[in-house]
């Protein structure tokens, strides 16, 4: 007579406790690898698309798979000659930034001196002191050693995106062969969901991205503030970081706007531009162009965004998203998973309440 075994609650809690702290430390641990295959899956899902199309043309495979990944390079290399030239500007006028900036932090000095009574000769001696701390903190091997280590990934990123493109047929193979027949429909849901999230979300970014260049920019131009283009630009990129960007992409246009001009009502007006910019971006760009398109509440990705920071930093922050609409997809399609795929989910339910009777231990969903 057979028997079936019941794991209890305590010992599945540990086991996904322990599961849970393994993966964590695999992902921290593998960054290096895991994050650029990260990137070059979801940029080879954004090209499928146009290699398909080659493909259709009747162009080889390899030089349809080549064209894509050249047009990608291509696309990054314009972005980094439009930001360079604007940075090149900016460099050209840093000495008369510099000259402001020393007269800017010379008053303040001696406005905090005088009002907090303290003399300026210990203000000054703590600023160097903090100078050399921070000096002597930098270490010039570790440096190097990063600067090494993104090149070798920029130069490995290319061949990421070129092998999945050309060995998808394989990878989707393996999927398929990974699971039971009754499995198959649910993992080509899977499969085919994902792919229009990541698609559809680095779509929705970069319209997204080009809307609040264009509005920072502009915004900028109108109240005159220097180098309003670099601003913009570097604005909406760090916009693209989910929620935190827009706060970060605040402070330097303030700055610029607090040394290069004369009255601190030019850093007031950049921030309430910047902040009726973010109003409509959260409020209406989001929500239309990229919310909609992943599916997540706003709880769930403020707090995927800080753990992908905490594992993976900025680039974590940017994989979050797409990552955690991904989870979202494989919980809705396992059964006893969907009600975490539910609490991922942006439906809030208005009508729904749970009534604890107290004397008959029972719980009472009412509708």
């Amino acid at each position: 007579m057979e028997t079936s075994f019941q794991i209890p609650f305590y010992a599945k809690a540990a086991l996904i406790a322990i599961g849970g702290l393994a993966l964590g430390l695999i992902m921290y641990l593998g960054q290096h690898i895991i994050v650029p295959i990260l990137y070059a899956t979801m940029v080879a899902i954004l090209l499928n698309p146009l290699v398909n199309y080659l493909i259709r043309k009747k162009i080889n495979k390899i030089f349809s798979i080549s064209l894509a990944v050249v047009f990608s390079i291509l696309a990054l290399l314009f972005a980094i000659y439009i930001v360079s030239a604007q940075i090149t500007l900016f460099t050209e006028t840093y000495p008369q930034l510099k000259e402001k900036f020393i007269v800017t932090s010379t008053q303040l000095l001696h406005w905090v001196s005088e009002k907090f009574n303290i003399r300026l000769s210990t203000i000054n001696t703590w600023i160097k002191e903090e100078q050399n701390d921070a000096i002597g903190n930098l270490a010039i091997g570790e440096t190097l050693t990063q600067v090494m280590r993104m090149l070798v990934i920029g130069t490995l990123l290319p061949v990421y995106l070129f092998m999945i493109l050309y060995y998808k047929p394989l990878l989707l193979e393996f999927f398929r062969r990974l699971f039971k027949n009754e499995h198959h429909l649910a993992v080509a849901e899977v499969l085919a969901n994902s792919k229009k999230i990541i698609q559809s979300y680095l779509v929705g970014l970069f319209f997204e991205m080009v809307i609040i260049a264009v509005m920072n920019s502009v915004g900028l131009l109108l109240i005159g503030i220097d180098y309003a283009m670099i601003l913009g630009i570097t604005g909406a990129i760090l916009n693209v970081i989910p929620y935190l960007g827009g706060i970060a992409a605040i402070a330097l246009p303030m700055l610029i706007a607090f040394i290069t001009k004369d009255s601190l009502v030019y850093p007031l007006m950049v921030f309430l531009v910047y902040i009726i910019i973010q109003f409509i971006d959260n409020h209406y760009l989001i929500p239309k162009i990229v919310a909609s398109r992943v599916q997540l509440n706003a709880l769930i990705s403020v707090v995927a965004v800080l753990i992908g920071s905490a594992f993976w930093g900025i680039p974590g922050m940017f994989l979050s998203i797409p990552l955690t609409a991904i989870i979202k997809v494989i919980f809705d399609h396992i059964e006893p998973l969907k009600p975490w795929g539910f609490l991922l989910g942006n439906i809030v339910p208005t009508n729904s309440k749970l009534v604890f009777n107290m004397k008959r231990k029972i719980v009472i969903p009412l509708a």
